[in-house]
């Protein structure tokens, strides 16, 4: 019964595809006339980037404006060593952040344009719900 339980929040949850690799992030973007959000977390240890990650990530309403304007890109930096990403990603990572976040603060959201143009950067989770926050992402979004 709890296997059921589980399999049943797994496919209703909504879900949507994280990249590790901006390169790939900036082809498809170009490819089909949508935008990069990058996110800088660290998964295990930020408090704010696992409940920005809950609260609007993982929400519907974020999860639908994704899937239609937005390729994402998730730069994480754990800490804890049973988390510890490969040596290439952690490199990609580092380097992403040197050109995005050289301050290296967590959270940090970005939205550029497909040739990696910054629109628009999010400091911290202060949003306070979900809606606040796609709210100020669909209005850096240009419109057509």
């Amino acid at each position: 019964m709890k296997l059921l339980l589980v399999y049943i929040l797994l496919i209703t949850m909504p879900a949507v595809e994280w990249l590790g690799n901006f390169n790939t992030a900036k082809d498809l973007a170009t490819k089909d006339h949508k935008y990069i959000l990058i996110n800088f977390s660290g998964s295990d240890w930020c408090a704010p980037c696992i409940k920005m990650k809950k609260e609007v990530f993982e929400n519907e309403a974020f999860v639908n404006l994704a899937e239609k304007k937005l390729v994402l890109v998730r730069a994480d930096f754990p800490r804890s060593k049973k988390n510890q990403l490969p040596g290439e990603q952690v490199k990609h990572n580092e380097a992403l952040a040197e050109k995005y976040n050289p301050s290296g603060k967590f959270p940090f959201t970005v939205l550029v344009d497909s040739n990696g143009n910054v629109i628009k950067t999010w400091d911290g989770y202060v949003f306070g719900s979900y809606e606040k926050f796609i709210e100020n992402l669909n209005n850096a979004i240009p419109q057509p």
